[in-house]
């Protein structure tokens, strides 16, 4: 592409679109990395997991690094629930799985101090009973550490996944969708509530019956090393959502990765 000189700021801009509706070429401006890739058919599969995370991969150089060559901004990827590797891996804890849309599945990180883990686990369980729906389980999500940087595993959180039961049939998809956005709200405010900690290494990441994200402080290239569940052939999906974080105005942290 050649530069083209716009009269009105004097800037040298690539030859783009002229301005029209909306779109104005001198918005154009260098972002974090991001992209989409979905099976047209709606039809989970496990190689969609894999090309994801191979973009995301080809996507490093849109991200940021530290001094430590194996510390960055982070990345991460939003799925579709996988409810057939679900369904296995809760059925190993002698829990049984609803169809799906009639569960949410939560992705929280958690501090890694037990007094304070407790206190999380705790708020959610009520919560969740106070809303009227079922707890069905925990899971601690299985991870590879040894990819991350000695400056991000100190603050690496403790990482699980619960698991909630829609109350009733008499209430829609849709309902229960906006139920479990409140109990992640009121998770979120009440645990901030309780002054005596500093709750920076609590954030749930995710909550919904549909989807879910998985993420982490880690470089582009380590996030399919850093999460096994990507290896488990019945981890599939339809879609996916991929991120590459480069932080311009904040400090790097799990919670923003």
């Amino acid at each position: 592409m050649k530069s083209i000189n716009n009269k009105n700021n004097n800037q040298s801009l690539l030859a783009l679109p002229k301005a029209q509706g909306l779109y104005d070429p001198k918005n154009e401006h260098d972002a974090c990395g991001f992209g989409f890739i979905a099976n047209i058919y709606n039809q989970p599969k496990h190689e969609i997991v894999h090309q994801a995370l191979e973009i995301v991969h080809n996507l490093d150089h849109r991200g940021a690094k530290g001094a430590d060559p194996l510390a960055g901004d982070g990345a991460g990827i939003l799925i579709q629930i996988p409810h057939e590797f679900f369904k296995s891996e809760l059925k190993k804890m002698k829990n049984i799985l609803p169809s799906i849309g009639e569960y949410g599945v939560g992705m929280v990180f958690l501090p890694r101090e037990p007094q304070k883990q407790n206190i999380v686990l705790k708020k959610i369980t009520e919560l969740v009973k106070r809303e009227r729906q079922i707890l069905i389980g925990w899971r601690d999500v299985p991870v590879n550490n040894s990819v991350l940087g000695e400056s991000v595993k100190k603050n690496e959180p403790c990482i699980k996944q619960f698991f909630i039961k829609k109350e009733s049939n008499s209430i829609s998809e849709y309902q229960f969708q906006r139920t479990l956005y409140v109990i992640r709200k009121k998770v979120e405010i009440e645990i901030k509530k309780i002054k005596e900690f500093n709750w920076q290494d609590f954030y749930l990441v995710s909550l919904s019956s549909r989807t879910i994200i998985y993420k982490g402080m880690v470089l582009a290239t380590n996030l399919s090393k850093y999460y096994i569940d990507f290896q488990n052939k019945s981890f599939a999906t339809a879609m996916a959502l991929f991120h590459q974080r480069f932080s311009t105005n904040t400090f790097p942290s799990w919670r923003l990765a």
